[in-house]
């Protein structure tokens, strides 16, 4: 799973984090309101308010209450961007945010409201955090809130995720060995069959490919955007060698690449005790492992004559799994739909597995139509629940 480097935007979030958060990020063209226009139903059936974000006047607009579902037209009249939530004014508990309402412009946040306070907090860039008026609604049943993250809240499970992904360094380094010591001895054959433990062992680090640096890139790169493609001085690391390997390379011409990739392992694991993961991208990780695996491995572009995508895939997913175990006790109080995201990945898992025979997994063109598509829904099923974590580990910024 080559790492894209870009902060990955979740891919869609309606379903995914209803059972957690309603968010709506869509763009809108609405004019200025004057902040204290009643609700008014709208071309979608659901009655609209303006709601002015502005430091002096955050949350102004919203002066006659209803229950249920609503949009409410968010607009920014200063001249910088801002973020705003709906919260629980009393538990800081978040029905709905928006990021980045840039200046001049209107955005729209749908929420079911019912029994309960509620107050708008507006974040400008580059200014302290404003709290609006309190709103009480006085009947029906409110929307899902969750709690905000900070990033001290994230420091223990990110701690613990470093720990444990320098120990799988140090496997990632003997595995790695072993694959070098059969490419110096000649012995291709052991060598391919070395290759592929090498390569997943690194895959299941997912989470962390951010923190690697530069490294990342030397160790499990692709070809792409290198001048000579395959043949490029740059093209290195896992797949260099898995090219020669399964395109008739000689011991002599992969002795190189080979010695290359244990130093680059080993360096890494070398300074890895110095390293620090940021905490507040852990959640992110946690979605961006499988989003990249659906980019990469389940389009087949990582793919350099092994035919091994399942079986990083299925790496990928015990990585996310990995990453989930240090962050569940955050996610136990804010993800309502954690027990089905836990059944999702054992069933993505039973899946993958069965594409397994020995050592051996069934390449992406060996699979079925019907087997092709499960493997695409239950991964992309994934990558939409887990763009809840990452949304609900997202630290908000409230002061």
């Amino acid at each position: 799973m080559p790492f894209s480097g870009l902060k990955v935007t979740p891919l869609r979030l309606g379903t995914a984090l209803g059972a957690v958060l309603v968010l709506a990020l869509i763009a809108g063209a609405l004019s200025r309101s004057g902040g204290r226009a009643p609700a008014r139903a709208a071309a979608d059936g659901l009655p609209h308010t303006a709601v002015e974000v502005s430091p002096s006047r955050c949350g102004h607009g919203w002066d006659r209450p209803v229950p249920g579902i609503q949009v409410f037209d968010l607009h920014n009249p200063t001249d910088g961007s801002a973020e705003v939530f709906l919260e629980d004014p009393r538990s800081r508990a978040v029905y709905g945010e928006v990021e980045g309402i840039g200046p001049g412009t209107t955005r729209t946040l749908t929420v079911r409201v019912g029994k309960g306070s509620y107050a708008f907090t507006c974040v400008p860039d580059d200014a302290d955090a404003v709290t609006g008026p309190t709103v009480l609604v006085d009947s029906g049943r409110p929307g899902p809130a969750a709690t905000p993250v900070t990033e001290h809240d994230l420091i223990p499970p990110s701690i613990a995720y470093q720990k444990w992904v320098g120990t799988g360094l140090g496997e990632v380094v003997r595995l790695t060995t072993a694959l070098r010591d059969a490419v110096d001895r000649g012995d291709l054959a052991a060598a391919r069959g070395a290759w592929l433990p090498a390569h997943l062992q690194y895959e299941r680090l997912g989470a962390a490919y951010d923190a690697f640096g530069d490294a990342a890139g030397r160790i499990d790169g692709t070809d792409a955007g290198l001048p000579d493609g395959v043949r490029d001085k740059g093209f290195t690391g896992f797949h260099r060698i898995e090219y020669g390997l399964w395109h008739g390379q000689s011991a002599r011409e992969l002795r190189a690449p080979a010695d290359a990739l244990v130093k680059a392992v080993t360096t890494l694991r070398d300074g890895w005790a110095q390293t620090r993961m940021d905490p507040a991208q852990l959640g992110l990780r946690a979605h961006e492992i499988l989003e990249n695996t659906v980019q990469f491995e389940l389009t087949g572009r990582s793919d350099y004559g092994s035919g091994s995508n399942l079986a990083t895939a299925r790496a990928n997913l015990d990585g996310t799994r990995e990453v989930l175990s240090r962050l569940r006790p955050l996610l136990g109080t804010r993800y309502a739909d954690l027990p089905g995201l836990d059944d999702e990945l054992d069933r993505a898992g039973r899946l993958l597995d069965g594409f397994r025979r020995g050592g051996s997994w069934t390449p992406l063109d060996g699979l079925s139509r019907t087997n092709r598509e499960d493997v695409d829904a239950v991964l992309g099923d994934l990558v939409e629940r887990l763009a809840s974590v990452a949304t609900l580990l997202d630290p908000r910024r409230t002061v």
